[in-house]
């Protein structure tokens, strides 16, 4: 198979499942996604890429159980592809004992309780895949095989494993939803740089100290800043590249809509002053939260009040959409927004700019 489309969870283990493959000679499409409606989601994803490429591959999923139905859905369309002439495989590699029934009815569901994803990962490409195997990967390997399961005897690993899971989960200066490869290479790139560490005295000490200036490095360009500044320089041109998808209009007025980006003040402000053609910029939430943004070229508390009865000040305001349904993709947020546009846009009354 050239082509492997590869879903894990997004924590460590679920990572690092996808750093192993990396040293694969296949082209990989990466995806990542936390246990819930997201998984259907994008093993959803998945398949409409795979049907429209007309080529062959393989759906590896890492580190998340499936469900009976999920299972199912997962099984009858890949079957469907493959009686259409298609040659479309699935291999999933878990060891959570939540998967044990599924893992019973499906011969493609390996189930291993007593090894980490990462570790089940590693062992299954060493013997199916080409595999040119970096000189660190076997002692990362088991750093993360001794946190994910908690294996406190294995005391270097084990602590050094509990910085590498900080490192993951305090890893949120870009989005998820917005720059999902983005996000990845962040990740990716610094669990490589992480695993590099290993073999030195005191190693987990050293990594705890020099995360900070792991996360500058991936930013910097030619001048030393701030890591919010380097990230929001990095944020702003990122949303740039994605201005004709994310544009919307209201009443007259240009737009931006974000999901899920955070830190609204400040990547709103650096967006604005960047892309000066903008009236004004909105992030949704997960929840159904929406923070704007103006430059005193409209009064957002207005659009605020009219689209979800929020409010605020001109340039900056709030409030929360009733019913909003948290999505995993983009494209679902923004068809949500554009309807409540589109009820608002018949309003009576017109948006004044600010005096």
């Amino acid at each position: 198979m050239k082509n492997i489309y590869h879903l894990s969870h997004t924590d460590l283990d679920g990572y690092s499942c996808q750093l192993i493959m990396q040293s694969t000679p296949y082209k990989m499409h990466s995806y990542n996604a936390n246990y819930g409606a997201e998984v259907m989601e994008r093993l959803n994803e998945i398949l409409e890429s795979i049907e429209s490429s007309k080529e062959d591959a393989l759906i590896l999923i890492t580190d998340l159980n499936l469900y009976p139905d999920e299972a199912k859905l997962l099984n009858q369309r890949v079957t469907k592809l493959n009686e259409s002439g298609r040659n479309i495989k699935i291999t999933l590699l878990d060891h959570h004992g939540s998967g044990e029934k599924t893992s019973k009815q499906y011969e493609w569901y390996y189930l291993d309780t007593d090894r980490s994803a990462t570790k089940i990962t590693y062992d299954y490409a060493k013997e199916n895949f080409d595999f040119d195997e970096p000189f660190w990967m076997k002692a990362y390997v088991d750093v993360v095989n001794a946190v994910d399961l908690w294996i406190q005897s294995e005391h270097d690993n084990f602590e050094y494993g509990k910085v590498c899971m900080r490192l993951i989960n305090e890893t949120r200066e870009l989005s998820r939803v917005l720059f999902s490869n983005e996000d990845r290479k962040y990740k990716l790139s610094l669990l490589e740089k992480a695993a590099q560490m290993l073999g030195s005295k005191d190693a987990n000490i050293k990594l705890d100290e020099k995360i900070h200036i792991m996360k500058k490095e991936f930013f910097m360009d030619k001048t030393d800043d701030t890591l919010d500044n380097l990230s929001t320089k990095r944020i702003v041109s990122l949303l740039g590249d994605k201005r004709n998808e994310m544009t919307i209009y209201y009443k007259g007025y240009r737009g931006f809509l974000s999901y899920a980006l955070g830190n609204t003040s400040i990547i709103g402000n650096g967006f604005l002053t960047t892309y000066d053609e903008y009236d004004f910029i909105v992030d949704i939430g997960p929840r159904g939260t929406m923070s704007f943004r103006a430059d005193d070229k409209v009064d957002v508390s207005i659009i605020s009040k009219e689209w979800a009865n929020g409010g605020g000040h001109p340039n900056a305001a709030g409030g929360r959409i009733q019913g909003f349904k948290e999505q995993f993709r983009y494209d679902k947020v923004k068809e949500q927004i554009q309807n409540i546009i589109d009820k608002n846009e018949s309003v009576a009354g017109e948006l004044e700019p600010k005096s």
